[in-house]
Formats: structure tokens, C-alpha cells, sequence
């Protein structure tokens, strides 16, 4: 059959046909909520991605802007037969207009009954952020270092900061007495085993219980040592939820799966990212993306044509290497169905039952 653009590069082609219907068609469930994606629209880019940029973090080269229009066709493509729907926020980036892309983000999630998360800029008053909070269609808050200030050069200019430096503790006093979500994307190059991290977000959990505070990549566990260096610590809060987006080592879903279980984990794609073709492969505390495209990452490391002719969909990468462990785990029906739908329907009735009880949509 013809391959089916997606988005970006990307395209949907006989090669995903087969491997849906051959791993992942019997196996996910027949509704699914993706937690974590992003939904934006380039004409809220007030700043070029410069060649400095691009050659500077792999995921500018492929995090194009996707709009809901894209955004929706993408899913009914990749997931056929099934309804998704989804928790997605825009591009965390001051090289955006955050306000505008917020509100085209809010307003695409609503034509199509998904919800949406602001992206936060740390500078906003309690009242600003209590004024964003109580739109209809938003569920929460997704902050990130970068937002901090702007560096053209960099993303990563604050890649050391303090959770609370863009997390600011007056904001989450609003995101406590509202019980609203919040996806966190932990700072440190150590990642979420850092000291630090695991500090802070014990005082966070300890002061601001109701924030429904969801820890983004596993808490960018995307190598084993990562995941078992910061998982473990923060395990035993049953008040904390992480999303599985952007990972699929097998050895961090074995560490999340044994020490959280599916009852705390949350499916996300972080596409349009995972809409790229190829592999991954990890080298001790680092990883190396292979794919087919043409990219500053990967310009000397291309496989021969006829094994990169045979490379799926990240996405579909991801979910494969879940079926195994879970599989291999014994994670039956009950769990994968919480893993992919049940947990963040929970998380998201508790917020939207807030919102009705204060008179919000």
C-alpha cells in the first residue's frame, strides 16, 4: 500500500502495517489516553531554530510543531480501530509565544474532548496561573527549566537549575488548592537521581499533597543506571504518578515496573518526537538514536539501506519493548489497561471534578 505522510518526514508504510498487526493489534487495549504529547501550531514560533540549534540537542532537529489537525490524523493513523485521546501541551520554549500557543493548544484539545496543560511560565502571578487553571479544557501546568530565561544558543542553560526555580512554590500553592495536574520534566544532568531532585520532590509530595504531580520520562530514565538510580528512592509515595513517554529501554521499564507497577504509570508518546523511524541503543549512562533520516546526529552512523528499509515507528519501538516486560513480568489485561487508559482517566476525573465543584467546565 501507498505510505501515508504523518508529519515532519514521516510517513506510515507497509512496514508499520505489518508490525502493528503482528505485535501490537491483539495487545493494546481499545482505549487508550496518551498523557503526554505535544500539540502547537509553528505560527506561534516568534524564533527560528538556528543550525547552532539543531546540531546542539537531537530532538530540535525532529520536534517540528505539530497542529491538532496533524496531531489527529497522526493517531487515527497509527492507532487504528482504536480512541485515543490525549493530555497535551505545546512546545516548552521562550522561542514561542507561550500565551498564544496555550490558548491554540486549549482550544484544539477541546474540538476533539482532549484536555490540555499550560505551559508555565515560572514568572506568573497566582493569579494568572489560578486565571489559566480555570479555563475549560485545562487540566494543569507544564513547566520546564529552559523557560526560565531564553538562551538562543541553548536549551540547556538551565538544565542545573532548582525545581523551584521554574516550579515556584507560589505556584503550586494555587496547583495544590485546585488539585491540578502537573508533568514534570526533572532538571540535572544526573537526572531524576540527583540529590537534589529527589529532595525536592519529597518536599513537594510533603507540602502540596493535592497537586497531582505526574514525573515526566521516568524521570528522563532512559538509560538503566538512570532508572535505578532515581526511581527506587521516590517509589514507595503512592501519591506519585510518572509517564513512560520517550523511554523504551527494557532494563527502565523492568526497574519501573518492579518498584512503582502499573497502578502509577501513565502511557505518552511525547510525539510528534516518536513519529521518527529506527532504533535505539544504549551505551552505559548514554544512548544513541538510529534512524533513517538524514540528521546532524546520525550523519556517520547510518546502518546498510536494506536494514534501515525494515525500521518502524518509535512509537511502535516503545510499545514493543513494553509488551515484552510486562510479558516477561507477568503485567496481565488489568494492567496494561490501567498503564494505557485507566490510571490517567482517574487522574483526570479527580481534576475535572474539582473544576465542576469550584463552577469551571
Amino acid at each position: 500500500m501507498k505510505p501515508i505522510p504523518l508529519h515532519f518526514t514521516w510517513d506510515y508504510n507497509d512496514v508499520d502495517r505489518a508490525f502493528w498487526a503482528e505485535h501490537l493489534e491483539g495487545w493494546l487495549p481499545r482505549r487508550i489516553i496518551d498523557a503526554h504529547i505535544h500539540v502547537s501550531s509553528a505560527r506561534y514560533r516568534t524564533e527560528p531554530v538556528t543550525e547552532q540549534m539543531r546540531r546542539q540537542y537531537w530532538v530540535n532537529e525532529v520536534s517540528a510543531p505539530m497542529d491538532g489537525p496533524t496531531a489527529d490524523h497522526c493517531i487515527r493513523t497509527v492507532f487504528p480501530e482504536r480512541k485515543v485521546t490525549c493530555v497535551a501541551f505545546g512546545h516548552a520554549s521562550l522561542a514561542f509565544d507561550i500565551e498564544a500557543a496555550n490558548e491554540y493548544t486549549r482550544t484544539e484539545c477541546l474540538k476533539r474532548g482532549w484536555h490540555s496543560l499550560a505551559v508555565l511560565r515560572p514568572e506568573w502571578s497566582a493569579e494568572r496561573v489560578a486565571r489559566e487553571l480555570a479555563k475549560p479544557g485545562v487540566l494543569g501546568l507544564k513547566p520546564y527549566y529552559s523557560l526560565i530565561s531564553r538562551d538562543p544558543g541553548t536549551r540547556d542553560r538551565h538544565l542545573d537549575a532548582d525545581i523551584f526555580d521554574f516550579l515556584p512554590h507560589h505556584v503550586l500553592e494555587v496547583a495544590n488548592e485546585r488539585g491540578a495536574w502537573v508533568t514534570l520534566h526533572v532538571p540535572k544532568a544526573d537526572r531524576l537521581g540527583h540529590p537534589a531532585n529527589i529532595r525536592q520532590i519529597r518536599q513537594l509530595r510533603e507540602r502540596y499533597p493535592d497537586v497531582v504531580l505526574v514525573i515526566a520520562h521516568l524521570g528522563r530514565s532512559y538509560t538503566e543506571p538512570h532508572a535505578r538510580e532515581g526511581i527506587p528512592p521516590l517509589a514507595d509515595d503512592p501519591g506519585l504518578y510518572w509517564d513512560v513517554s520517550a523511554t523504551f529501554n527494557p532494563a527502565s521499564f523492568r526497574v519501573a515496573m518492579r518498584h512503582i507497577g502499573p497502578e502509577r504509570l501513565l502511557w505518552g508518546t511525547d510525539n510528534p518526537v516518536f513519529f521518527m523511524r529506527g532504533r535505539r541503543e544504549w551505551r552505559g549512562r548514554t544512548y544513541f538514536n538510529r534512524t533513517s533520516g538524514d540528521f546532524h546526529f546520525n550523519r556517520n552512523e547510518h546502518e546498510p539501506p536494506d536494514v534501515e528499509a525494515k525500521y518502524t515507528l518509535y512509537t511502535y519501538e516503545a510499545l514493543k519493548t513494553l509488551k515484552d516486560v510486562c510479558a516477561e513480568l507477568g503485567v496481565g489485561r488489568e494492567g496494561v489497561q490501567a498503564i494505557f487508559h485507566d490510571n490517567a482517566e482517574g487522574l483526570m476525573q479527580s481534576v475535572l471534578d474539582a473544576k465542576r465543584a469550584r463552577g469551571e467546565q
